[in-house]
């Protein structure tokens, strides 16, 4: 399975996840579990991605390039708590500057 249609099936599914709220009844999804569990679903989701694009590259294998560099520059950037801007900025100073090197 590639990456491309593992994305779209979790999409997928978190699009069902979400249609099936409005069909439960409110009593199964009012529980502190649920709330928790469904909140944090994109999120997971969207840190697969970026893991995915930053270190897997052709034929699924481990690549530590630009890519990955600047995905952790953007985690030291938000672990200083710099702006969001400051952080796409410092992520793609640091991509740009190893791929010059």
């Amino acid at each position: 399975m590639s990456t491309w249609t593992t994305v779209l099936l979790a999409s997928g599914l978190s699009f069902v996840l979400k249609f099936i709220g409005y069909l439960v009844p409110p009593r199964y999804l009012e529980g502190k579990k649920t709330s928790n569990v469904v909140a944090l679903f994109p999120v997971a989701l969207l840190t697969g991605l970026v893991c995915v694009q930053a270190f897997v590259g052709d034929h699924g294998k481990l690549v530590l390039d630009a890519r990955a560099a600047a995905a952790l520059a953007a985690v030291v950037a938000l672990l200083l708590r710099a702006p969001f801007i400051v952080v796409v900025l410092v992520a793609a100073a640091t991509a740009a500057l190893i791929r010059l090197i």
